[in-house]
């Protein structure tokens, strides 16, 4: 499948951004395809390019592109070895990537690009994030209710905390279909924090499903991870791929 990268600009520098295409003329659905922690890498790029089998044009930015060190996903991988070097990754790059100013402005980028494509059909967008990614999925959702008609996250965390930045707490603007698949006994989605959320995206009439994905762990749709689970991956996939057949309708 057709892919390249282009350096979207933002006013915190370029984000490095593949884009991936289907094979054919278009115009095509959107997907944006957020990454789990490691970043991007092999593993996400056969993602998005099976996204692209079924017709879907993908960007997946790099969200890390506002830390001043170079980084590899092993060399992330080391990092978040010890507590020593989580902490360090997260004030390098997750805190940076995470800021509710950093996502806005990196969500606007990827939006305003599509809208350059004659490739790309017009308005309507879905996203689909892992990790740290279906964290910021969500809140896409509530960000650009606008453009975004479907939002998927797959082992994210945190989505419904105290914080000013808590996903849930967008629930009343969203207009899209939500979907989470959370892991089995993951500190990040506890069953109390699923509740939260499934509440308030009923308090908003938002069309919904939160689950858990009894046995897997925290990964588990990545392959390489791990933690990947080839059942549980294949289970997010249908869901996946439904979820986007109900919203964005695909050319046959």
């Amino acid at each position: 499948m057709p892919r390249e990268t282009v350096a979207l600009s933002t006013a915190d520098g370029p984000c490095q951004t593949g884009v991936f295409t289907p094979e054919g003329a278009g115009p095509w659905p959107a997907v944006l395809f957020l990454m789990d922690a490691p970043g991007p890498r092999p593993a996400l790029f056969d993602m998005a390019e099976r996204l692209t089998r079924h017709g879907y044009l993908v960007l997946l930015p790099d969200l890390y592109h506002r830390s001043p060190e170079p980084y590899t996903p092993q060399s992330i991988r080391d990092l978040m070895r010890t507590p020593e070097g989580e902490r360090a990754w997260r004030t390098l790059y997750f805190d940076k990537a995470m800021a509710p100013a950093s996502f806005q402005t990196d969500l606007r980028a990827m939006l305003d690009f599509l809208s350059t494509r004659s490739d790309v059909r017009p308005s309507d967008v879905g996203v689909t994030g892992y990790c740290m990614g279906g964290n910021l999925a969500i809140r896409a959702a509530g960000l650009a209710p606008e453009r975004v008609v479907a939002a998927a996250s797959f082992h994210g965390g945190y989505l419904a905390t105290d914080s000013a930045a808590s996903p849930h707490l967008l629930a009343p603007r969203m207009k899209a279909q939500v979907y989470v698949a959370c892991a089995d006994n993951d500190r990040s989605c506890p069953d109390d924090m699923k509740q939260r959320l499934d509440e308030a995206l009923s308090a908003a009439g938002v069309v919904h499903t939160v689950e858990t994905y009894a046995g897997a762990r925290h990964g588990f749709a990545v392959p390489g991870n791990p933690t990947y689970d080839e059942a549980a991956s294949e289970r997010h996939w249908k869901a996946l791929l439904a979820l986007f057949e109900r919203t964005l309708r695909p050319r046959a």
